[in-house]
């Protein structure tokens, strides 16, 4: 087995750029994954990768790192259109899940269970996607092509996730259904954004 730590994107990018390394980021996945088998592939563990982690808001959009963490956006000062992400967050896992568990983990990871995909896509969420020949913002909506299946190509890493601030003054909930009530895998998850007017008329949802 082969493991790199990279400590900058670049030096990332570059250890990715054959597209033959698997990507590890929280981890929280990849190791139950691997249970009962040797883990033999190499690996190019991007936890430690600068630049990558937080949440930022310019102008037109927020930005969350790939590698924020889910306890780091369910204790995110907000506004109210992320009440039902950070309420995903909260159900992602138990504490310790939250803690290590990164968002671009689960949305790469594609699992029809991922608590954060619902809420992202009320949200009109964007994947900024970047390798050594460039980087492409694509529509989570297209990233996500099937069970366990993305737009991700190889040589490329998920950098971070865009919500447009158009959404802000939104709504939004979050709910699952699971088997008991906590540290659960979601058998149905629901989510909403709702905008209204000053009257608090449904103007859209």
């Amino acid at each position: 087995m082969q493991y790199l730590a990279p400590a900058d994107l670049d030096s990332a990018l570059e250890a990715i750029a054959d597209g033959s390394r698997t990507v590890l980021a929280g981890g929280t996945d990849f190791y139950p994954a691997r249970v009962g088998r040797p883990l033999t592939e190499p690996v190019v563990d991007i936890s430690g990768v600068t630049g990558l982690r937080g949440i930022s808001v310019t102008d037109d959009a927020y930005r969350i790192g790939a590698l924020t963490r889910w306890a780091e956006i369910r204790d995110a000062d907000l506004p109210r259109c992320f009440d039902g992400l950070r309420l995903a967050a909260r159900e992602v896992g138990a504490v310790q899940v939250q803690n290590a568990g990164t968002i671009a983990g689960n949305l790469c990871n594609a699992s029809p269970a991922a608590d954060g995909i619902p809420p992202l896509l009320t949200l009109d969420a964007a994947v900024v996607l970047t390798s050594r020949t460039g980087t492409r913002t694509v529509a989570l909506q297209d990233f996500l092509t099937g069970y366990r299946e993305t737009d991700l190509r190889p040589g490329e890493l998920l950098t971070a996730v865009i919500v447009p601030r158009d959404v802000e003054t939104s709504f939004s909930d979050f709910l699952k259904l699971g088997s008991r009530a906590y540290q659960v895998i979601s058998i149905v998850m629901v989510a909403s954004v709702i905008e209204t007017s000053t009257d608090a008329t449904i103007t859209e949802a």
